[in-house]
């Protein structure tokens, strides 16, 4: 049975998360209670059962932080997030669970690969909590991690909390379309119009406006935001994890981070130095044809990262016929998730049957099971929350409700996931529709949307997307291929007013006109990735703007002064810290 959301109260977040803490904790204690030797049966596969009970509690309780909208319900929520998370360092610095664990692998047990492969797991992050450690080493250990799930949390809550705009006139829209106008709230003074963070205002503006100073100043509120907030628990953080890896014996967080993924940070230096030089000769250009486009505009040639969006979108207006929102024309959102769906149903074998009834969290949120076209056997439910508002996460990412995988009773649990996104919401004139660019961030999030749900793992650690974190982006950034693709496009492509299919000639231009400037966008990612592992290095002290600015080199543009986007930078509090490298290496 699926969640009734329609009902959820701060008190009941609270509660859903104390009482799956307390199940948990139940089967963990039987654990070690239990007489004679562990196994598989009495070990392994309760903790287990007590790992998918606490991601159920999440995705009933902590996950209402990121999508709820009512503001209390967020905020227990994200308290409920915390606890969540610390419960995750209790389990892992228990003496005795380490005991009863160490009984199992000194038996030998006979068991199937991924059993052993989950006892391998637990085993390191044994070793990671420090049971080798003298008692106040490991003391200390479990206190910095708490304190860093503490930071870790606020940081993200304070992101998604964050709310601003620029007050914009009518002439200062120039360049944006009627229908995005159309679509703005109005502003304090008369005749003007709110342009906000959101992601469906945010890049068209940038993309788009013609005024230079108002994309600047746009781009500037976006990276000083939440400043004041979350530098100070950025740079705690960033002390903590330090520690962390010193007491485990790490040289560094990038190596404590990468040791439970695919590379390591020797690795990823030798792929940056390999791959940045490159993309700068290549970038030579690029920038050059810029720069002499605006001189020609407004009589400046010093390029800066307010114009990069806007001479791409203008490049590819100019000089390859598209229009980004003549296109949207042809994308209008259900037709669109109604051809994904059909094609992935193709790829994989299943049905989608969209719910009348989704008992969420919103009106707005759409609901599909996943069923085997072949056996009717019902595999899993996803969610789809696709447009803004306010309080909520303010990017697009996937994540788990329900892990998939094998219960103590041998039955088979289906995974529940959820899509969340901010896509151009419809108005009373038009439907949704969606830029090509929000297409492929359709598609690149369904990619983990079926990396969660057609799980057949028999164990939460390893269901779905739980796996490397440097391979998560890989099944995403493949399904962003069928974007580009004139016969899946032709699919389901098609005017929503007149029905007409997209032209093929439109669909051509897009793809000739993917790459430009595909070196500046590539640097972009790179300076990301490289300033988290500046981040993360061995520095008993670090400058932030000055390691923000030595990343920033790589862009080959002058540094924005008086920004520190650092502060909203998600990744690097939200899992990705020494590990945003992971985009470009799944990419390659």
């Amino acid at each position: 049975m699926l969640y009734d959301y329609t009902n959820t109260t701060p008190e009941g977040v609270t509660n859903i998360t104390d009482t799956a803490i307390e199940a948990a904790n139940e089967l963990i204690n039987a654990i070690v209670a239990a007489e004679g030797p562990n196994t598989i049966a009495n070990t392994l596969l309760p903790l287990n059962e007590a790992a998918a009970i606490i991601e159920a509690a999440y995705g009933q309780g902590a996950f209402m932080a990121r999508v709820h909208p009512e503001a209390a319900v967020r905020i227990a929520a994200t308290d409920e997030e915390e606890k969540i998370n610390k419960w995750g360092i209790d389990v892992v610095f228990r003496s005795d669970l380490y005991a009863a664990m160490r009984g199992l692998t000194d038996s030998e047990p006979e068991a199937n690969p991924e059993h052993l492969r989950l006892l391998d797991f637990w085993m390191r992050d044994f070793r990671r909590a420090g049971h080798e450690l003298d008692a106040e080493q490991q003391a200390e250990l479990k206190t910095l991690k708490q304190r860093l799930v503490e930071l870790e949390v606020a940081f993200s809550a304070n992101v998604d909390a964050y709310s601003d705009h620029i007050e914009v006139t009518r002439e200062e829209l120039d360049g944006l379309p009627d229908s995005f106008i159309d679509a703005l709230e109005p502003g304090n003074a008369d005749g003007t119009y709110r342009v906000t963070l959101d992601y469906p205002d945010l890049y068209p503006y940038l993309q788009n406006a013609t005024n230079r100073g108002r994309r600047e100043e746009l781009l500037r509120k976006k990276n000083t935001s939440v400043v004041e907030e979350n530098r100070p628990l950025l740079e705690e953080a960033l002390g903590l994890r330090r520690r962390v890896a010193q007491l485990v014996g790490y040289d560094s967080w990038a190596h404590h981070s990468m040791d439970v993924k695919m590379a390591d940070p020797d690795r990823v230096e030798r792929f940056y130095a390999d791959l940045v030089p490159r993309l700068k000769e290549k970038v030579k250009a690029e920038h050059d044809k810029m720069r002499s486009m605006l001189a020609e505009e407004y009589g400046d040639d010093t390029l800066q990262q307010w114009d990069i969006n806007y001479y791409s979108t203008k490049i590819r207006r100019d000089e390859y016929g598209v229009d980004q929102y003549e296109v949207a024309n042809y994308f209008p959102l259900e037709p669109v998730i109604d051809g994904m769906i059909d094609l992935t149903a193709e790829m994989f074998g299943v049905t989608y049957v969209r719910q009348d009834e989704t008992n969420a969290w919103h009106p707005d949120v759409y609901l599909y099971a996943i069923v085997d076209s072949e056996t009717d056997e019902h595999l899993a439910y996803f969610y789809m929350d696709l447009f803004p508002r306010e309080g909520k996460y303010g990017h697009a990412a996937a994540f788990d409700l329900v892990a998939g995988h094998t219960n103590l009773a041998g039955e088979k649990i289906r995974p529940v996931a959820a899509m969340v996104a901010n896509f151009t919401k419809p108005t009373d004139e038009a439907p949704s529709l969606l830029r090509h660019d929000e297409v492929l961030t359709l598609f690149h999030e369904f990619g983990h949307i079926l990396h969660q749900t057609l799980t057949r793992a028999e164990t939460v650690r390893f269901s779905g997307a739980n796996t490397e974190w440097d391979f998560v982006e890989a099944p995403s950034q493949i399904m962003e291929h069928w974007t580009w693709e004139t016969d899946v496009l032709a699919r389901f492509a098609r005017h929503y007013q007149s029905g007409e299919q997209i032209p093929q000639e439109m669909v051509g231009q897009l793809v000739a006109a993917r790459d430009v400037n595909i070196a500046a966008a590539s640097l972009r990612q790179a300076y990301f990735g490289i300033l988290d592992l500046l981040l993360h290095d061995d520095a008993e002290k670090r400058d932030l703007d000055a390691l923000d600015r030595e990343a920033y080199e790589v862009n080959e543009l002058p540094f924005p002064e008086g920004t520190f986007f650092l502060a909203s930078f998600g990744h690097v509090m939200g899992g990705y810290d020494a590990g945003y490298y992971g985009y470009l290496w799944s990419k390659v």
